[in-house]
């Protein structure tokens, strides 16, 4: 089940000094996490930035005879094994510079689906809460995955309503899997994984749930996915170190706004102000934004009667031809390329958005559906 690659990225990534990005740097210059166990601390000077102190550490019998353990462990509790130089993580996590070397796995994760961060404070409030489940219950039908910290409060609310709306969700845990906190999710945790989600996590079945461990796994959830989702959160919540991870990663960051007088809005409001997050103004906005794959209807389900069409007059055929082959045109380019003015266009894309035929964008930009 485990090859021998995975027993020396324990033990190298068990190594005093030894972090994520040091052990990437590793592997990359000897090609193996058995060729750098073995060989790091006789040929350091091919390391650059590496000196002794920070691979003495390194061929320590007692880390081998950990990561012995730990295999054992991981084949006893099903747990799977994700090492970042074999290609084995998420390709969105494996783009941070300082991805996890290893991932422990439990249950199912199909990387080939989107997924979407959601996040917040464990004091949510019923705003939060209902924001949840309108968001939940608009992108029912999308196909994503949920992602979160399987904390109290929002984290909690996230895969409860993705587990109601058979929505796979991902728990991403702040410590090994010989425990799990906060321990009122436990049977959360376990219908997660029965309905074909999982639980991810960093750390090994040493660890545990230490408080800067928290802000460690923040990084994940944020790399993860291409936008992270923050509903609700104080000044300074932890919220806001995954919507910095989120920034630094390049990824798209929401928040929703509330009251100025709302202390779990506060966060929220700020990170707006701050330009690190777009404000969520409604719900459809924000899941047509994310852009989720939503299945396809039948055409005899969206027009039982084959003969039903829509027929353009000749001003909305004109305008509708020019936005099609011109996805995201504004108004001004619009204009001079059918060559009708401005006033007389905007009544017809009206139209148009009344057919279903095209949608409108900030910025007075227009396209086909």
């Amino acid at each position: 089940m485990y090859s021998e690659e995975h027993l020396y990225s324990i033990a190298l990534r068990e190594s005093n000094l030894i972090g994520d990005i040091n052990f990437h740097k590793l592997v990359r210059t000897f090609g193996s996490a058995k060729t750098a166990w073995e060989n790091a601390r006789k040929e350091y000077k091919k390391l650059d930035g590496f000196g002794k102190k920070i691979i003495s550490d390194i061929e320590n019998p007692e880390h081998l005879k950990f990561a012995e353990e730990e295999l054992k462990f991981c084949e006893k509790n099903n747990i799977k094994i994700n090492v970042r130089h074999l290609n084995e993580l998420p390709y969105l996590l494996n783009e941070c510079d300082d991805a996890p070397a290893i991932l422990y796995q439990k249950g199912t994760f199909d990387h080939s689906q989107q997924t979407v961060s959601i996040v917040g404070t464990r004091n949510i409030t019923p705003y939060g809460k209902q924001f949840i489940q309108d968001f939940f219950e608009e992108a029912k039908c999308c196909d994503f995955i949920s992602v979160s910290g399987l904390a109290l409060g929002v984290d909690k609310e996230v895969h409860e309503q993705s587990l109601y709306h058979h929505i796979p969700t991902v728990g991403v845990l702040a410590h090994g899997f010989h425990t799990l906190y906060p321990s009122k999710n436990r049977k959360l945790a376990e219908k997660i994984m029965e309905e074909g989600g999982c639980l991810l996590t960093e750390f090994n079945s040493s660890r545990k749930p230490d408080r800067e461990n928290f802000i460690q796994r923040n990084r994940i959830v944020a790399g993860i996915s291409p936008a992270t989702i923050v509903v609700e959160t104080a000044f300074g919540g932890g919220s806001i170190s995954t919507a910095t991870y989120a920034n630094v990663y390049n990824r798209e960051v929401y928040a929703l706004p509330g009251k100025i007088t709302d202390k779990q809005s506060q966060g929220c409001n700020h990170l707006i102000f701050q330009h690190k997050a777009s404000a969520i103004s409604t719900v459809k906005d924000l899941v047509d934004d994310l852009g989720f794959n939503k299945p396809q209807a039948k055409t005899e389900e969206l027009f039982p009667y084959s003969e039903i069409t829509i027929q353009f007059t000749g001003n909305q055929k004109v305008v509708f031809d020019a936005i099609f082959e011109n996805p995201h045109i504004s108004l001004d380019d619009l204009a001079d390329k059918i060559d009708l003015s401005s006033h007389k266009i905007l009544p017809v894309i009206l139209e148009l958005e009344l057919l279903g035929k095209v949608k409108s964008f900030s910025g007075r930009q227009f396209q086909a559906i």
